[in-house]
């Protein structure tokens, strides 16, 4: 069985996210959908949060496993879940220059663990979760932001937002 992970913070989860998702599960027999921690990033929401946002953004399906994993190696956590992959998006020519990177340091941390890249289609290319918090707020948001996000996290995001008011 090939089993990959897609692990990021999904901060909030986008509909570029939903995409991957979607492809890793057209590719692989298994897919686990894991939510990281940088101790260095400031969160919008809880990893508890968007581990429930995923959950409600994503169809069950027996093959993909929704989790989190924190303070340790991708590819150590890739090995722990038995993945012989790692599924990465790119997006841009930045993206491309840091997965290069990242893939080469885990290749050599764990040379059987294989990094996939897909390249989103043009209409998503863009969607980052930086970018969708960078659009909330000034009046007219939830026009804009509604197409980028699945409806879950409009509602989150919403909500948030009436309360940092």
């Amino acid at each position: 069985m090939q089993t990959a992970v897609y692990a990021g913070s999904f901060d909030p989860p986008t509909n570029g996210h939903l995409w991957m998702i979607r492809k890793g599960l057209e590719l692989f027999d298994r897919l686990v959908v894991a939510i990281g921690s940088n101790p260095g990033k400031d969160y919008t929401f809880s990893s508890e949060e968007r581990l429930e946002l995923l959950r409600e953004s994503i169809p069950s399906c027996e093959r993909l496993t929704i989790t989190k994993f924190d303070n340790r190696y991708l590819v150590d956590y890739a090995n722990e879940v038995d993945a012989q992959f790692i599924l990465r998006g790119i997006r841009s020519p930045q993206d491309y220059e840091y997965e290069r990177m990242m893939r080469h340091i885990n290749a050599d941390m764990a040379p059987e663990i294989q990094t996939i890249f897909l390249m989103p289609p043009r209409d998503i290319a863009e969607l980052s979760s930086s970018m969708i918090k960078g659009l909330t707020g000034p009046d007219g948001w939830e026009k804009t932001v509604r197409r980028y996000v699945p409806p879950a996290v409009f509602t989150a995001l919403e909500a948030r937002n009436i309360h940092s008011q």
